[in-house]
């Protein structure tokens, strides 16, 4: 069961930096840092022990207990899946923001960022609800259903 274990304090704090650092990109309109946050969430989605934001927190912010683990049994693919799908939407909005449709670029950041503040303040995360929609209709690749939390 330990592949079976989620720190959530990792998730948190990618969500916090992904929506800090998109915001400030919407402010400074830097097309160049959407590629930034784009690059981190496929690499971290693609090979998650390089996701830098992971690397942040388990090597600066939990060292110096500024954020504590919060380790539970949950699957990962959800949550893989979850940020892999904001890393595609940003792909989207790095293509309309190079191609001149800066308001359907700057909508598709934002989208991201409402999706990640969702999870973050709210604790909902709309990417592990369709993973596991998915699952229910046996699409193939979506192999995990929801861990029954006991009580």
């Amino acid at each position: 069961m330990a592949d079976r274990k989620v720190d959530y304090s990792t998730l948190k704090v990618n969500q916090a930096f992904i929506i800090a650092l998109l915001t400030i990109a919407f402010v400074i309109s830097s097309s160049w840092l959407v590629v930034f946050v784009a690059a981190v969430m496929l690499v971290g989605t693609a090979a998650p022990s390089l996701s830098l934001f992971k690397q942040i927190y388990l090597h600066i912010l939990r060292p110096a207990g500024l954020v504590k683990p919060h380790v539970i049994v949950d699957n990962p693919e959800p949550h893989r899946f979850a940020q892999g799908f904001g890393g595609v939407v940003l792909l989207g909005a790095i293509v309309a923001l190079f191609a001149g449709a800066m308001t359907l670029g700057w909508a598709l950041v934002g989208l991201v960022v409402v999706l990640a503040a969702l999870n973050l303040f709210l604790g909902f995360c709309a990417g592990c609800f369709v993973y596991y929609q998915l699952n229910k209709l046996g699409v193939p690749g979506f192999a995990r259903g929801p861990i029954e939390q006991g009580g």
